[in-house]
């Protein structure tokens, strides 16, 4: 049974944090608790995807009529999935390993109205193949990371961009919804955004993982924190480019946030889904 929860801690979180979004609830979806992550939302709101925690297969839950749809039951599949701006497509990479156990990864689209796959590059060791490969929005900007390194990619052509030096390792990179700015993670330092030229770069905060843009000023991530083992809690961060910061999921442990106009879906720490709506 759906649960949906109004956050009666919501006035103390404004009181203490810009309100950055406003959020009216938070509702767990009727999607079965287990080894499930979310991977992605529709551009629209219509459905999300889900995969395990190791990234494996790839499904479609439709939140209309609670349907389930298997994209892929493949290694990989819920890494990095990408969703067409229309919806109908999804782009996904599918892991084998070779003789001498190396990973190669081949990158495949399914189409949600025909439900034709289409094999979109051969078996690869090079991550920024794919990237480029998925990019569904022609001529739209693509980041990657190869060798620990931020690779950009900006009409074809595919350079080290890497703004805090070679010294680092990145992880988590996006671009903004308007093409102009990468979102990235340093490994051990935290959450920053940049002109994708590499200028003016701009530190969001340590507790900001797994980040992902919720529109071109406002960027969302997750508070994490373990026993050295395991997750023990975690909360739904916003934060603007003013440097505003909101807790989204007072209450709720919730981690790696996907977001359209209106919705956010993430992941609870025992399997759980849950949706915030914003208004």
């Amino acid at each position: 049974m759906k649960k949906v929860f109004f956050l009666a801690a919501l006035a103390l979180t404004m009181a203490a944090n810009a309100q950055v979004l406003n959020v009216t609830s938070v509702e767990q979806l009727d999607v079965p608790a287990g080894d499930v992550k979310v991977a992605g939302i529709a551009p629209d709101g219509s459905y999300i995807l889900l995969t395990t925690g190791a990234n494996q297969g790839l499904k479609q839950f439709n939140l209309a009529d609670k349907t389930m749809v298997t994209l892929s039951e493949a290694p990989g599949a819920g890494y990095n999935a990408t969703v067409s701006t229309d919806g109908k497509t999804v782009v996904y990479r599918e892991n084998s390993y070779d003789a001498n156990r190396l990973r190669q990864m081949t990158l495949k689209s399914h189409n949600l109205t025909s439900g034709q796959k289409q094999q979109l590059v051969n078996k690869t060791r090079s991550s920024r193949k794919l990237a480029v490969s998925g990019n569904l929005v022609a001529a739209r900007p693509t980041c990657s990371i190869e060798d620990r390194q931020l690779m950009i990619t900006v009409g074809g052509t595919t350079t080290q961009l890497s703004p805090l030096g070679t010294n680092k390792s990145y992880i988590w990179p996006s671009i903004s919804p308007n093409g102009r700015k990468v979102l990235f993670y340093v490994c051990g330092v935290g959450a920053y955004v940049c002109n994708i030229d590499g200028s003016a770069i701009q530190f969001l905060g340590h507790n900001l993982r797994a980040p992902k843009w919720y529109n071109d000023n406002v960027v969302l991530g997750m508070n994490d924190k373990d026993n050295g083992e395991t997750v023990i809690s975690s909360e739904i961060v916003a934060v603007n480019l003013n440097g505003q910061t909101q807790v989204l999921t007072n209450g709720i442990d919730a981690m790696y946030p996907y977001a359209c106009s209106g919705k956010i879906v993430c992941s609870g720490l025992n399997g759980e889904t849950y949706l915030i709506n914003v208004r």
